[in-house]
Order: C-alpha cells, then sequence, then structure tokens
C-alpha cells in the first residue's frame, strides 16, 4: 500500500519539476512555442472554467488570402496565446498566419512548423485589449474557430477560450458555440488571391525562372522565386519569397542599381500592393502614378509573400517602362515595409543574374548571385595573400633560417628565396584584388565603412615594405639593424591591419557570407597561425638552451 502510494506522489513530483523548469514555465516574454498544442501555460496550478475575456472579429466569411480582424478584450490580464483552428477538429495544428497591429504587445510564433502561425505576449505588461489579423490559407477548412489562452496572473488563466467561428462562402453555419462572441460583424470585402502557392514544374519549358536557392521549391518558406511567361503580346509574371515586407524584381542594362525598370509588391494594411518603379541611382524608388499591369493577385500566408500580374510587353505610352523582348540583367530583393507601406533598404545584397537575357526568348531555369564575382575575387585573393601566403613567409624568414642556412636555390640561401617569393606573391595578389572594388563600383564606395580606409592603409604599407626590401643594406652594415627593426614593424602592422580589414569586410552585403560561421571561420584560421608562431617559438627556444647547455 505504502509503495502504490508512493508512485503517484513521486508522479506528481517529476511533474511539478517539469513544469518548473520547461522553457514554457512562466516566460514573461511570450516565447511559448513549447504549448503550441496544448495551449496550456505550465504554471503548476489548474486552469479557471468561466472565461472573463472575449474573442470577436470583423467578419463572418473569408476566402483564401483574406484579412480577418481579431480582437482579445476583457479584464486586465498580463499574457495571452491566440491561434486558429479547424472548428470541426479543433485539436488540430494551428492554421494561417497572423499579422501584428501591435509590435510592442505582441509578437509572431510558429507552430506545428506554420510560421506565425500563433500570437503571443512580449512582456507581462498589464492590457485590456490586443488586436491582430489573421490571413486565411490557401488549404483552409469550411471553418475555422479562433482560440485563446490568457493569464491573468501567474496562477490564473484560462485556456482555449473559444472565439468566434468563421466560414468560407456556402458553408453551413455552425450553432455558435458556449462563450463565443461574433460582434458586430461586416464581411471582408472581396479580393484578388492567390489560391495556391506558385510551383516551378513549367521552369525551362514553357517559363523563364530565376530562383534563390538554385532549384528550390517555390512552397518552402526559404526560396526566392520570380518567373516570366510570355501569352500572346504580354507577359505573365509570378513572384514569390520569403518576407513580410516586400519583394521587388528589376531590369537593368548593367549590374548596378540605377535606371533601372523596377515592380514591386508591398505588404501593406494586411494586404498585397503591386507598384511599378524607376529606380534613379541608389535613391529610393519613384513610385509610378499610373499602374500599366493586369490582372494582378497576391498571397500573404505561411510566411510568404507572392504576387503575380500580366504585363504588355511594349507600353510605350508609359515613360520608364522597358520593352520585355530585350536582354537585360534581372534584379530579386527583399526588405522591410513600415506601417502604410513605406519601404526600406533592402536588408541583404539583392540577387542578380550573371549575364543578361531576354525573358521572352528561350525559357530557362536559372540562378543568380547575391555576391558579384569581382567582389567574391577579392575577397578570395585577400584571403589567399594575407592568411596563407604571408603567413608561411613569416614562418619560413623566421624559423627556417638555422635549417636551410647552407642550402642555396639561384645563388641565393634557400630560406631568403622562398621568403621573398612568397612575400613578393602577397604583394601581387594584395594589387591585383585591391583594384577589382574599383572596377566593380567604377570609383570609391561610401557604404563599406571603415573597410576601404583600412585596405588602403595595407596595401601602402605592403608595397613600401616590398620597396624597403629593395634597398636594404649588407648583411654587416651599421644601417642594418635599423633596416630589421623598421622590416619587421612593417610587416606585422601590415598582417594586423590586413586580419582587422578582412573581419570588417565579411559583414559586408556584397560577400553574402553565411554568418557567423564566416567570423568562426576565420577566427579559426587566425588562431591557428598564432599557435603554430607561439609552438615555432617554444621549439627554437629550447633547441637553444639545449645547445647552451652542451
Amino acid at each position: 500500500m505504502l509503495q502504490q502510494m508512493e508512485l503517484p506522489g513521486l508522479a506528481f513530483a517529476v511533474w511539478m519539476l517539469i513544469c518548473f523548469y520547461a522553457p514554457v514555465g512562466g516566460y514573461p516574454n511570450g516565447k511559448v512555442r513549447e504549448a503550441c498544442t496544448s495551449m496550456v501555460p505550465c504554471h503548476g496550478s489548474s486552469p479557471q472554467l468561466s472565461p472573463e475575456h472575449t474573442i470577436t472579429v470583423n467578419g463572418t466569411e473569408f476566402k483564401p488570402g483574406d484579412s480577418i480582424e481579431v480582437h482579445l478584450s476583457g479584464p486586465v490580464f498580463e499574457g495571452f496565446f491566440i491561434q486558429a483552428r479547424d472548428a470541426e477538429h479543433l485539436e488540430s495544428p494551428a492554421l494561417g498566419s497572423f499579422m501584428l497591429a501591435d509590435r510592442g504587445a505582441s509578437q509572431l510564433l510558429t507552430c506545428a512548423h506554420t510560421k506565425n502561425s500563433a500570437v503571443s505576449h512580449t512582456s507581462k505588461a498589464k492590457k485590456k485589449h490586443i488586436k491582430v489579423y489573421w490571413i486565411a490559407p490557401g488549404n483552409a477548412p469550411k471553418r475555422v474557430q479562433f482560440l485563446a489562452t490568457v493569464v491573468k496572473k501567474y496562477k490564473i488563466f484560462w485556456v482555449k477560450i473559444p472565439g468566434p467561428i468563421v466560414s468560407q462562402p456556402n458553408a453551413l453555419s455552425p450553432t455558435p458555440p458556449l462563450h463565443a462572441t461574433s460582434g458586430a460583424v461586416s464581411t471582408s470585402h472581396p479580393v484578388s488571391y492567390l489560391s495556391k502557392p506558385f510551383n516551378a514544374s513549367s521552369c525551362g519549358r514553357t517559363k523563364f525562372c530565376i530562383r534563390n536557392p538554385s532549384n528550390c521549391d517555390p512552397e518552402s518558406a526559404s526560396c526566392f522565386f520570380l518567373s516570366f511567361q510570355q501569352e500572346g503580346s504580354s507577359v505573365f509574371v509570378e513572384m514569390s519569397g520569403p518576407s513580410e515586407g516586400y519583394l521587388a524584381f528589376a531590369l537593368s542594362h548593367d549590374q548596378w542599381m540605377g535606371d533601372d525598370d523596377a515592380y514591386l509588391c508591398v505588404g501593406e494594411d494586411h494586404r498585397v500592393r503591386t507598384i511599378t518603379a524607376y529606380l534613379k541611382e541608389r535613391s529610393p524608388p519613384v513610385l509610378d502614378s499610373e499602374n500599366a499591369l493586369e490582372d494582378v493577385s497576391w498571397r500573404l500566408a505561411d510566411g510568404l509573400l507572392q504576387c503575380s500580374f500580366r504585363r504588355s510587353i511594349r507600353l510605350p505610352a508609359h515613360k520608364g517602362r522597358f520593352n520585355l523582348d530585350a536582354s537585360y540583367y534581372i534584379f530579386l530583393a527583399d526588405g522591410e515595409a513600415s506601417e502604410g507601406g513605406v519601404i526600406h533598404k533592402h536588408r541583404q545584397q539583392p540577387l542578380i543574374t550573371n549575364g543578361i537575357y531576354n525573358i521572352t526568348g528561350l525559357p530557362q531555369d536559372i540562378g543568380g548571385s547575391r555576391s558579384p564575382r569581382l567582389i567574391k575575387a577579392h575577397g578570395t585573393l585577400m584571403f589567399i595573400a594575407w592568411i596563407t601566403t604571408v603567413s608561411i613567409g613569416v614562418i619560413v624568414a623566421r624559423f627556417f633560417k638555422p635549417v636551410w642556412s647552407y642550402s642555396f636555390l639561384f645563388g641565393k640561401e634557400m630560406w631568403f628565396q622562398v621568403h621573398r617569393m612568397l612575400m613578393l606573391t602577397t604583394v601581387m595578389l594584395t594589387s591585383i584584388s585591391f583594384v577589382l572594388p574599383f572596377i566593380y563600383r567604377g570609383g570609391w564606395s561610401q557604404q563599406a565603412g571603415f573597410h576601404p580606409y583600412l585596405g588602403c592603409t595595407v596595401m601602402a604599407l605592403a608595397i613600401f615594405q616590398a620597396l624597403m626590401a629593395g634597398f636594404r643594406p649588407s648583411r654587416h652594415a651599421p644601417r642594418r639593424q635599423l633596416f630589421n627593426w623598421f622590416h619587421w614593424c612593417t610587416g606585422t602592422a601590415a598582417r594586423i591591419l590586413a586580419v582587422v580589414t578582412m573581419f570588417l569586410g565579411m559583414n559586408l552585403a556584397a560577400l553574402d557570407l553565411p554568418d557567423p560561421w564566416d567570423t568562426y571561420t576565420m577566427i579559426a584560421f587566425v588562431t591557428w597561425h598564432v599557435g603554430i608562431d607561439v609552438l615555432l617559438e617554444i621549439h627554437s627556444y629550447c633547441l637553444i638552451r639545449k645547445g647552451s647547455s652542451v
């Protein structure tokens, strides 16, 4: 009997331990993803039975892509958790996606692998009302019900408070459940929507497609997709990508932004607005007052922004619109948009095709690069020069001089010839790499911070070091000791500045390196070289001690 009583007690103790240490246990920051299924906060107490808070919506009907305004209100509360679920299967995963009205009071969460499918609090600050927007997915069930968990205090909370049920057209009207409040509602305005994501099955056959990463699935939450399909005298365009702000593409005569024909899909008031624009130099786009696009549709769900439209191949009446039967570089960019659809600078380097293409010509399925080849070559050559050749050259001069003092190559000591060859290679690689950004940019870059200034300093030190080595005094000359000190100081300063410059350069958008692994890799290389230097210094010291004791 005692054992039977001990087991439940042990189980209760374990359950309490899990509750107090689980990530959802009383998190004031609202990061409660572990409660996605049950919607139960692990606060060590039972939920209340009679809800004090209500959920209201601004519409009773919806179609895929529609936006429904959802309100949670009642007496003062600290935390909340809102989801939408299939009204016929309330234990099913959360569906659709939410958009925020107040980012200070609420935040988006990912439940059941569906991005932005739940909303929670950001802090335990007191609140009486929360407003969010729910975007109906393309595969939504006929009826959807909103549910909310509300925390008044740590030990006082309600779980899965039932909200109103919204239905697709022609669905049978459900009987309102207990505690559900439909409120004063109005049916959502009809919109042009896409019922499902784009697909790439016709890419390279009937569509000209650009995908990043290459061959990615447009339904994926990490795929940027742009397609063109000629239909008579017009072109049908599809564009999608993981963005809550805007997506844009531009047609350009070169690989520089400026004097380009641009098309933007901007998230605005929980819908998507499709705009044509003209890019002038590196300034914000100049939006057109007249829109030459037809058959515009959009979809905003599952973390993806998607839009499609039709445009005539030639638009002589619209200034700034390029003819689509010519060849261009193609840009694809994304970024943030603030309230009212105001767009901000793209958050990463735009994708740029490697060549010019005619989108009405032969269908192709291509990729692109967010890092121009000249910039990649610049980074690669600098890395080889200042992490490889210069480091080996210093090691040879510092530690191999006694070993190779009696070995000769072309009439000079072996160590000196190898050292000189590696250092000249460093200067040559640095010089070539130095001019590449100027060729790409067409001048000085104002966007790269301290990187170009330090780069110029490293280039000057490298040339000065080579010139100084060319005029070095003979081994027994009085000024040889002074030369040795200047030679060491200049070389050491150049190496240190080069490493600092490379660390700064890795964060530039033009290189598009995988953060933070690029920094970790660079730290590993520097640590390895410093470690080798230290080990060789210790080895050299031990050899000297051993020789002096003999």
